[in-house]
């Protein structure tokens, strides 16, 4: 029998500490534990222990670009930045619009086994937009796809959101809204405001966002489908979402966290490093994200870790890609964004890192309760460590972070996926 025995942690940050006996994957005891000579033991003294982190948006880049990304890279990163499940998002090369390709994918993160790695199947054929992929034999293959989303591109053709939606009810599946009207961004490099328009860019109205988050959700309230947004940013969104939970349409939302911390005046730069999508947004929108997020309009964060070879954002903002690393610095930007100033406490923290994501997703073994019998995906977290963000030192096959040289709060001290260590003082294992 496998033993862990985490001595003085407190739980979700609260009370007393207290010891938490793990035993063949699951709590076995909480209080006071005296540790076998087996039972490996992890001093906390005091640090904060929470439900593992569940990321409902990650691109893993395999198969098709293992030079910017692996599933063991990925994993690791995950693993790292206090993750026991990933979604991997479809846009691979070739797409995970099959049951072929998500089944691999399914396969090698078992392979790996540092965390759970969970295929998002493609709505549609090749992400064109054209005709709806194979959502069913996707849900029903060994990989039991729980996710659909073209994610990089938005499902534009109403008709077509129409049918996948009404598809998804029978599956029991989620469908995932890249939310960006192409017609409003062709051309678009960074955010539509004062700030663009002094520094030459062409905008990206906020527009594009919020019309199609209002369309599908009136397209989600008749057929009684649940969606989920991507990647919130705007203002508007926030406004959109409000409306439509308020008449119980069943739409969940995720914000990322570099659109809780960065804002358009890193266009001024001119770096690449900051080209994303959505864009980075204005002051106000960011500062609106976090009360979303807080209230609970915004459900979840959500990494949209996105790695990026040198050559495609070592360039002319223009032909960059966009996209950042995130998995390894989520917690700290959720920590300097909203426990600081007071907007969430660690257990909040859980809400929306661990249990929001997790009910969202129909994971019926993670985000549970730190309880006696509940499955030990954990993170043990030190609140008042700080790191230096370096890229080059990430476990990512790519660099590209927007917060190199940043000193950050909040540092994972363990991961465990049922029972295992997975990382352990920032080395895997």
């Amino acid at each position: 029998m496998s033993e862990i025995v985490i001595r003085g942690a407190r739980l979700y940050g609260e009370g007393d500490p207290v010891d938490v006996h793990v035993a063949d994957g699951t709590i076995a005891a909480i209080g006071t534990v005296t540790a076998s000579e087996d039972a490996e033991v992890i001093e906390a003294d005091g640090q904060v222990l929470l439900p593992g982190f569940v990321d409902l948006h990650t691109h893993l880049r395999e198969p098709g670009r293992e030079d910017t990304e692996t599933i063991d890279s990925g994993s690791a990163a995950a693993a790292l930045g206090g993750y026991t499940a990933v979604f991997a998002m479809a846009n691979t090369d070739p797409v995970a619009d099959n049951a072929v390709v998500v089944e691999h994918v399914w396969r090698r993160g078992r392979e790996v086994g540092l965390v759970d790695v969970h295929p998002v199947g493609a709505v549609t054929v090749g992400l064109k937009g054209e005709k709806l992929a194979e959502m069913g034999t996707m849900a029903k293959s060994v990989a039991g796809v729980r996710l659909f989303s073209d994610d990089g591109h938005c499902v534009a053709d109403p008709l077509l959101m129409r049918r996948a939606l009404e598809y998804s009810t029978a599956l029991g599946v989620v469908v995932a809204q890249h939310a960006e009207e192409p017609r409003l961004t062709v051309g678009a490099q960074a955010h539509e405001g004062e700030r663009a328009a002094r520094l030459g860019y062409t905008g990206w109205p906020s527009s594009a966002e919020e019309s199609i988050v209002a369309r599908d959700c009136v397209l989600a309230r008749h057929a009684g489908a649940r969606l989920h947004i991507c990647h919130v940013s705007t203002t508007g969104t926030v406004d959109v979402l409000g409306w439509a939970k308020g008449l119980g349409i069943d739409v969940s939302a995720e914000v990322t966290p570099h659109h809780l911390l960065l804002t358009d005046e890193r266009l001024a730069t001119y770096d690449p490093v900051n080209k994303v999508n959505p864009p980075l947004r204005a002051d106000a929108d960011v500062a609106r994200m976090r009360r979303a997020l807080a209230d609970g309009v915004i459900d979840c964060v959500a990494t949209d870790h996105a790695p990026h070879a040198v050559q495609d954002k070592d360039c002319e903002w223009a032909a960059a890609r966009p996209g950042m690393l995130g998995l390894q610095t989520a917690l700290s930007i959720v920590a300097e964004t909203m426990v600081r100033p007071g907007l969430l406490d660690w257990r909040g923290v859980a809400r929306v890192m661990s249990e929001r994501p997790a009910e969202i997703a129909g994971l019926p073994d993670q985000g549970r309760p730190l309880a006696v019998g509940e499955p030990a995906n954990l993170v043990l977290v030190d609140p008042d460590a700080e790191w230096t963000v370096r890229g080059a030192e990430l476990a990512s096959v790519a660099a590209n972070t927007p917060y190199e040289g940043l000193r950050l709060p909040a540092v994972v001290s363990a991961t465990l996926l049922r029972g295992r260590i997975t990382s352990r003082e920032g080395k895997i294992g």
